[in-house]
């Protein structure tokens, strides 16, 4: 099962994604909260651990942007969707580089919901291709040096591959490999770069010019 928890200050919408999630065969959505101060403050003080959080952007009083960074040091391992009303994106893109690791429309067709939550959590990014060019844009106007990550030549071809946008799937179809040894590759790539998310390696890899 896929636990997702929902940040999202209109109680008619969280209600209608949580029902959606829960009526899904292998996703349950047990948390949902109205402002991002009230999820930090309840995740602080439990064990929550959800794999997955759809975070609203245009939240009150701290917006879903702002609230990334304290949320990815509660929950380093969650993959956080931010949920817009529109294409936004200024905050859309400020939303990635503060890690999370997509973005969902609100009027996005249920089927496309629940679709990009699995695509995230099997390392996928959802993002349209205006945010993807702006993202690799500001890191090829970077000249940061490329740090030394011992990165073997197996893990350079699949952080390429992520870096081109490739689900875990995808990669070990076109590699001729399991999708376990995938998983197990990406992993390994995330401890020598030191990064717990997709968005953050493929930000370190064009950021350092790995590739």
């Amino acid at each position: 099962m896929i636990e997702v928890l929902i940040v999202e200050d209109n109680q008619l919408y969280r209600r209608t994604l949580a029902n959606l999630i829960n009526n899904s065969a292998n996703m349950i959505c047990a948390h949902t909260f109205e402002s991002a101060e009230e999820a930090l403050k309840k995740i602080e003080k439990t064990d929550l651990a959800p794999e997955i959080v759809l975070m609203d952007i245009g939240l009150p009083g701290m917006n879903g942007v702002e609230c990334i960074p304290p949320l990815r040091k509660l929950l380093p391992e969650a993959k956080i969707i931010m949920l817009t009303i529109h294409d936004d994106n200024d905050n859309i893109f400020k939303a990635i580089c503060n890690g999370a690791s997509g973005y969902l429309l609100k009027d996005s067709p249920s089927s496309k919901i629940l679709e990009s939550i699995h695509e995230v959590q099997e390392g996928g990014a959802p993002m349209n291709a205006n945010i993807a060019q702006k993202i690799v844009q500001m890191f090829k106007q970077l000249t940061l040096p490329s740090g030394d990550y011992d990165l073997s030549a197996r893990e350079k071809e699949i952080l390429n591959l992520l870096v081109d946008g490739l689900s875990k799937k995808e990669i070990a179809n076109d590699l001729f490999i399991s999708y376990h040894t995938v998983d197990a590759h990406i992993r390994h790539i995330y401890e020598k770069l030191e990064v717990h998310t997709r968005s953050g390696a493929v930000a370190k890899a064009l950021k350092e010019k790995l590739l």
